[in-house]
């Protein structure tokens, strides 16, 4: 009688037990983020190659066992929302994201885009905080997100167009044949940043420069950019300044080719998506361009990285890689991981003091703006096989050569951020 007992306790015991062996050993959740970006529209291009760089980031996260968070080890899960480029799409998107259980959102190619989600993820933050959520930049580098606009919840791994700015006028302060510059941009936020920061940079650095022309032209609108270049060349310009990217920057440089002009381009992104294969032979020496980051930097870890992403996608047109987001992803592990947990008020601050390397490079989040300080490199466009250009972009046969390089303190600017924290 006793046995009989003592064996339906042990099974009622097993059977109470069976849920919570079942839940400990079942997958953990992962832990979800949400890229909103351009996958349709202008910019798919640059969309999708950045979704590359996470998807490629993530995975190396994942094969050492995730993050750790007090609930066990948690996978990445990388999730995409196209918002074709355009703000309202964007907020959408943000929406539906943060209802699936997103509580990072990735974002970076529009700084008008990364505005607008500023403003939502605050004023969201405030109404749920339940569902916060942090917003991690990679590539919107208007001045003003982390200054006026600065955020406890944005964090940005790209340096500011000031920055960029103030690189690019290292090597023109050195190019003393230059004595004209024709600036140009796409008409919204960054484009008119940059062009009023070369302005500022070149009358107190290079006041001998005549600026010759300034304009400004429709976002990712113009199909023919023939009558610019025109004007450009007309100006006698020996340089132009430009943040232009995707089809604005190729098409222009494509065009001012066809006429002609045979002066100096100092871009912000001459350097991928089609540019250097536009540009073509008449770029070499003539086309700068500034970085985090370029694949012809002169170490082995470097080389080794980008040998790397080149075995994960051996397609030469998804050649597009960018060291900041793969040092974004590894702050956010690292934040997760110090914190615990993805709450965003414990991953916020965690994220403030992140510091992390990779590939020989490395830099921190600068706590004050969230405004991530990192070595910055500017190249020149040169034949694949010349010194210093062992490896080609996008199978052009042409590279970047680092002509500049800036340490992390002689990157590093200013801040008019006041941070208001939670």
């Amino acid at each position: 009688m006793k046995n009989s007992r003592r064996r339906l306790l042990k099974a009622a015991a097993a059977t109470l037990s069976a849920p919570a062996l079942a839940w400990a050993q079942a997958p953990a959740a992962p832990v979800k983020l949400a890229m909103v970006e351009g996958l349709s529209g202008g910019n798919a291009n640059g969309g999708e190659a950045v979704f590359r760089n996470l998807v490629w980031a993530v995975e190396r996260v994942n094969q050492r066992g995730g993050v750790k968070t007090r609930q066990g080890a948690r996978p990445l899960q990388l999730d995409r929302y196209d918002s074709k480029g355009q703000v309202e799409e964007a907020l959408s998107a943000l929406r539906s994201a943060i209802d699936d259980g997103a509580r990072v959102i990735l974002q970076g190619n529009s700084s008008s885009v990364a505005a607008a989600l500023i403003d939502a993820i605050d004023k969201h933050n405030e109404r749920e905080p339940q569902r916060r959520v942090v917003f991690l930049n990679y590539s919107a580098v208007d001045p003003i997100l982390t200054n006026e606009k600065c955020s406890f919840w944005h964090f940005r791994f790209d340096a500011h167009a000031d920055m960029r700015m103030a690189a690019l006028m290292a090597v023109m302060r050195e190019d003393k044949a230059l004595k004209s510059a024709y600036l140009f941009g796409q008409d919204y936020s960054f484009g008119q940043a940059v062009l009023r920061e070369a302005r500022r940079q070149l009358t107190a650095q290079r006041p001998d420069v005549r600026i010759v022309g300034e304009e400004l032209h429709p976002l990712l609108r113009i199909k023919d950019f023939a009558p610019y270049a025109a004007k450009i060349k007309a100006s006698g310009a020996q340089a132009v300044v430009t943040g232009n990217f995707s089809n604005d920057l190729t098409l222009l440089v494509k065009a001012a080719r066809e006429i002609g002009y045979d002066g100096k381009f100092y871009t912000f992104y001459g350097n991928a998506l089609g540019a250097p294969a536009a540009i073509g032979e008449g770029g070499v020496g003539r086309v700068i361009a500034v970085a985090d980051w370029l694949p012809n930097v002169p170490t082995r870890e470097s080389e080794a990285f980008y040998q790397a992403f080149r075995q994960r996608f051996p397609n030469p047109a998804d050649d597009y890689v960018h060291m900041r987001m793969h040092l974004m992803v590894e702050a956010l592990a690292q934040a997760i991981d110090k914190a615990g947990s993805t709450d965003a008020v414990a991953l916020a601050n965690a994220l403030e003091g992140a510091r992390v390397g990779l590939g020989g490079q490395g830099g921190a989040m600068r706590a004050a703006d969230h405004q991530f300080q990192q070595p910055l490199v500017v190249g020149v466009m040169d034949k694949q096989g010349a010194p210093g250009v062992k490896f080609d972009v996008e199978g052009s046969g042409y590279g970047f050569r680092v002509i500049k390089a800036l340490s992390p303190a002689q990157a590093e600017m200013s801040t008019s951020c006041r941070m208001v924290r939670p």
